[in-house]
């Protein structure tokens, strides 16, 4: 079976493999430091903070384990400064013609959305639907819950 590729953009990498080295450095040490102090303590079956430590563990090597993954599949994408058509790097005005509302968006690889900053991922509902369109085009966005139309007001 083939490997799932990740679509990253140079910066994109960068920051996941620094976000990695602080996981497991920094991060596990701290949580290694938590469980000893929590063990510390006594008793196990009733340490609630031997159990939150244990849990932040297990948590975190997942973490490490999806990142390493994707870092290793990563394809990482040339800059493109084309603002002919939307492409993962593109920043995107948008207008929603339902909720008479404008709104910015930055495409970017799934590794690197952060919907707080209006970061999406390519593979998200309205990523795949801005991809490769101009400006002046009206796109249907099919989301799990509701279908609307956007419409591209500027890319850059």
């Amino acid at each position: 079976m083939a490997e799932k590729q990740y679509l990253m953009t140079k910066k994109g990498y960068d920051e996941a493999k620094e976000k990695l080295a602080y996981l497991q450095t920094v991060k596990r040490q701290e949580i290694v430091e938590r469980i000893a102090e929590a063990r510390s303590h006594g008793d196990l079956s009733e340490n609630a903070e031997y159990d939150a430590a244990r849990n932040e563990q297990a948590a975190n090597e997942l973490e490490i384990a999806e990142l390493d993954y994707k870092i290793k599949n990563a394809v990482i994408l040339e800059e493109n400064h084309d603002t002919t058509v939307v492409h993962i790097g593109s920043k995107v005005k948008v207008y929603d013609v339902d909720m008479d509302e404008e709104d910015y968006y930055e495409i970017t690889g799934s590794t690197e959305a952060d919907a707080m900053h209006n970061k999406i991922s390519n593979e998200s509902p309205v990523g795949k639907a801005l991809i490769g369109h101009k400006v002046g085009d009206s796109v249907k966005v099919i989301a799990p819950n509701a279908e609307y139309e956007l419409k591209i007001m500027e890319i850059a």
